[in-house]
């Protein structure tokens, strides 16, 4: 299977999952492809389950709504990150982490920002395929871009 069709499949069974945990609300009325970026920076880890799991869930359905994804994790929030750690965490009635994360890496871009990797000992070698490192230029460059959205979890 090549990796546009393993994304399509991953993101259609998250976004599946995400309408079923809609409990009849009708969806999430993005209506399409989207052509702008959503640009995400998740603040905490898993010990704020909600707060982390809403953010991969925005990101998910916004790659799978079309539009341009880049999910930044800080602070504790970076260990989502290390392969293994996503598929530990447990939130009831949410998507299961590792999956909205494998929609992200496969349909989006991570980042780890550089001086929270670096307080935990963390490096490319450490992280998912594909996550970078960076630093605040970096997120600043990519939140003042043109038709950019930038929400912080």
């Amino acid at each position: 299977m090549n990796t546009q069709t393993r994304t399509s499949s991953v993101v259609k069974t998250t976004c599946s999952t995400l309408v079923s945990l809609e409990d009849g609300y009708g969806g999430f009325g993005y209506g399409g492809v989207m052509s702008r970026t959503l640009v995400i920076k998740l603040t905490a880890g898993a010990e704020e389950p909600e707060r982390a799991n809403q953010a991969f869930t925005v990101a998910a359905t916004a790659v799978a709504a079309g539009a341009t994804v880049s999910l930044w994790l800080t602070g504790e929030a970076v260990w989502f990150a290390v392969p293994g750690r996503a598929e530990t965490f447990e939130l009831p009635h949410a998507a299961p982490l590792a999956d909205l994360l494998t929609a992200v890496l496969e349909g989006g871009q991570l980042t780890v920002c550089t001086q929270c990797a670096k307080r935990r000992d963390l490096n490319d070698a450490d992280l998912h395929p594909g996550t970078r490192i960076a630093g605040a230029p970096a997120f600043t460059e990519e939140i003042l871009t043109d038709n950019t959205q930038a929400i912080v979890y």
